[in-house]
Order: structure tokens, then sequence, then C-alpha cells
């Protein structure tokens, strides 16, 4: 294996084989071998032609956000979302590219035990500031290690509010202190950090990134977890 050969570069300019089709869903996901140089790697490539269309979100979108929601999750410090990246070329096209995650399926959020379920303050905290409208128990995840993950990201960042999630268990429960400095901290890069702001603007449209500005400094203002709110608040299915 080349050490000088990132993960990252792997997944960007590796050539990828695809290895089946994930049956689940509603827009083509493929599990692929990602492998340049020595390097190789499993991964998981949604190829932009194989999005569905949508009511409420821009068709051809889905694979941005996607990456937005691991630039989020990385600029917050919290490694939520597993590394994930545009894919320029691919077998069916551009689309997203993200690392494979090696864990059991069945040990998702609806399985997960009350120690687990009082730990998800930065999952809800993520999904509040994405505006997360499809996170099912199937898309939090756990690892061997015990690491929450959340994949399937791509309905987020809408503009207006869209939260649909099944973890409501911190709903109106204070956010705690740690998760509190990280969203200031947070909000701060969200302000001056240019580099941040370039990532984003090339994955998401310029009101989308001003609705994320609110809704993070709506939650350090109001540092408590929502309620639901009137309306559709759970996404279908719930796994």
């Amino acid at each position: 294996m080349d050490a000088s050969v990132s993960l990252r570069a792997v997944l960007e300019q590796g050539e990828l084989t695809l290895k089946g089709l994930f049956r689940w869903g509603s827009n083509y996901t493929f599990l692929a071998t990602a492998r340049l140089e020595e390097m190789e790697t499993q991964a998981v490539y949604k190829p932009r032609k194989g999005e569905q269309p949508l009511w409420d979100f821009p068709a051809g979108t889905l694979a941005k956000r996607e990456v937005a929601a691991y630039e989020v999750s990385e600029a917050l410090g919290w490694g939520l979302v597993p590394l994930t990246v545009l894919r320029a070329a691919g077998p069916h096209g551009p689309g997203s590219i993200q690392l494979y995650l090696e864990v059991d399926p069945d040990d998702h959020y609806f399985n997960f035990d009350a120690v687990d379920k009082g730990d998800l303050g930065r999952v809800v905290a993520f999904d509040v500031l994405t505006n997360n409208a499809d996170r099912k128990s199937g898309h939090v995840l756990k690892d061997s290690q015990g690491k929450i993950w959340l994949i399937d990201n791509a309905l987020s960042f809408h503009p207006d509010y869209k939260l649909r999630t099944v973890v409501w268990d911190l709903a109106g429960s204070p956010v705690p202190e740690s998760v509190l400095e990280d969203l200031l901290r947070f909000r701060t890069a969200l302000e001056k950090d240019e580099a941040l702001w370039a990532r984003l603007g090339q994955l998401l449209t310029q009101p989308e990134v001003s609705a994320l500005r609110r809704r993070t400094a709506r939650l350090i203002e109001n540092p408590c977890f929502p309620h639901p709110a009137a309306g559709r608040n759970y996404p279908w299915p719930p796994v």
C-alpha cells in the first residue's frame, strides 16, 4: 500500500468496480471497490442520474447534499458522517461516493440500549442544523467499537423547515455544554472560514447556506432540542 495515496484520492480518482446494487431505498445505490495504485477500499456510489425526482428538492442535487453533510460534520469536529466526496466520473456518471462502513445493519437506532440513546446529543444537533428530512433508524448505525455513524444524508439543507426523524428522545432537553461549545466554534467558522464557505458554496445554494447559519444561531440562542412541530415529523418507512 502506497502511504502517499489518501483515502480521499482513492474515492475521487480511483478505478471503480461495481460489486452490487443495494435493493432498499428509492435512489440507485451501488457497493463498489475503488482502487488507486496499490490502495483499495470499499465504497458506496450514488450516481446523480440514479436520483429519483422529488417535489421539494431540486433535481440532481442529492449527491452534493451528501457531501455537504460530511463537510458540516467535519467542521463541527464530530466525525459522524463517513468520508464522502463528489465523484466527477464513474460507471454511471458523476455522483457521490462514501467510504463503506463495516457495521451490523441490525445494530441501528431502534435497537440501541438506553445508554446509547442517552448519548445522541450530537446526532440530534446535527440533524437540526442540517434540517434532515429523512433520519430513519437504519441511517443511525453503530460500529464494533461503539462509534455512531450517520449515513444517507441526501435529504438535507432545505431552506424551509423539513426536520423528519425517529430520534426524538431528547426533545425538550438542554443541549449539552460540550455540544454547545462546538456549535459556537462552528458558527464562527461559518462567519470567518473562507475555505469552508467555498466548499459549502460549491455544494449548496446561497439560501441553503444562509438557512444553515440561521439554524445554527437559533440552536445556540435557544439551547434546547426541539419538540416535534405541527405536521409530518417522522420519515417513512421509519427504518
